[in-house]
């Protein structure tokens, strides 16, 4: 019975159906209270994204999440995809999201925070959405949807 998962796909280029089987599998593991997932450099776009936020949610003893999603081409609607997955993720304690050089921009930064909003027991929140063209008004909804 696995409880933690630490896994390293960074630069493999498995795209969006490669997200999608390997969120199908995590998503077995119902046990799972820690899930470390590198996807690093995988052309993953907003679909990829979808997948993989639809499948973390079915994770519903997961209390901390680490993933990395940088440098992939997630738009704002994998933005909001991902972050509608995790907000249904009501256990979850700790949250480290990188989001590094993708397209999420100004909306996606809004989105993400208010889907992450409704994770009332996060008490540890690591958000990195450098160099994805957020803008004053994208900041300004971040800030005000993770308040």
């Amino acid at each position: 019975m696995i409880i933690s998962l630490d896994l390293n796909l960074s630069s493999n280029s498995i795209g969006d159906y490669g997200t999608k089987y390997l969120g199908e599998e995590i998503s077995k593991f119902v046990t799972l209270t820690s899930l470390n997932l590198n996807l690093r450099s995988n052309n993953i776009n907003d679909n990829g994204a979808k997948y993989l936020g639809e499948e973390i949610s079915k994770c519903i003893a997961l209390t901390s999440l680490h993933l990395e999603k940088e440098e992939n081409r997630i738009g704002e609607n994998g933005a909001k995809y991902l972050g509608e997955g995790i907000s249904k993720c009501v256990t979850l304690t700790s949250l480290n999201l990188n989001l590094r050089g993708n397209r999420i921009g100004g909306n996606g930064a809004k989105y993400l925070g208010e889907e992450i909003s409704k994770c009332s027991s996060i008490t540890s929140l690591n958000l990195n959405l450098m160099g994805n063209s957020i803008g004053k008004n994208g900041v300004k909804s971040l800030g005000e949807g993770i308040a």
